[in-house]
């Protein structure tokens, strides 16, 4: 339960004005169909998070616990920093013609998570807690609970969020779990 917990609130806080929330803030403008979109998010992150997962599990498996723990300490870390650069979207680089809603979004969110930080923060999150189910649910969640507002409300809720405290909030939380990594503290 605490994977769960701590993976949704760590990719909530950390989705929060970036690149796939202005995704969603796009293509809901240009389909207006919320329901393909949110489902077509939701299959793209549940494919992106569980390749994530699986990946953090084997490392976690593979690697020894003493070089693992600086291993998890060093991403959590790159997460806090990477927390702090605004994320842009490139509207030319989102093709919206061919496929439809579902389709359109799913591939461009599954490109849009690949390598990024919350991909890097389910991997992590998947070897420190050696449970892959937990936490791509978690990372799942904490992704829809920070795009689906943004495809249901639109261009206006995002407008109403000071995204530079949410992003130094989530470099916050990543940097303390550095801390507590690094530190050999037990999440709780």
């Amino acid at each position: 339960m605490h994977a769960l917990l701590l993976s949704t609130g760590i990719v909530a806080v950390s989705e929060m004005g970036d690149k796939t929330q202005l995704l969603a803030l796009l293509l809901a403008s240009r389909f207006r169909r919320p329901t393909p979109i949110i489902l077509g998010m939701l299959a793209a992150t549940l494919l992106n998070h569980a390749l994530a997962a699986l990946a953090g599990a084997w490392v976690a498996g593979a690697v020894p616990p003493a070089l693992l723990r600086w291993g998890l300490a060093f991403c959590f870390l790159a997460m806090a920093i990477w927390a702090l650069i605004p994320d842009t979207l490139d509207e030319r680089r989102v093709a919206t013609r061919d496929g439809g809603a579902f389709v359109t979004t799913a591939l461009c969110f599954f490109l849009a998570e690949f390598g990024d930080k919350t991909q890097l923060a389910t991997a992590a999150l998947a070897a420190k807690f050696d449970m892959v189910l937990p936490v791509v649910a978690g990372t799942t969640l904490g992704m829809m609970l920070a795009d689906v507002p943004a495809v249901l409300l639109g261009h206006a809720a995002g407008h109403r969020l000071n995204t530079k405290w949410v992003r130094w909030l989530a470099a916050a939380l990543a940097a303390a779990l550095a801390a507590m990594t690094l530190a050999g503290v037990s999440f709780p």
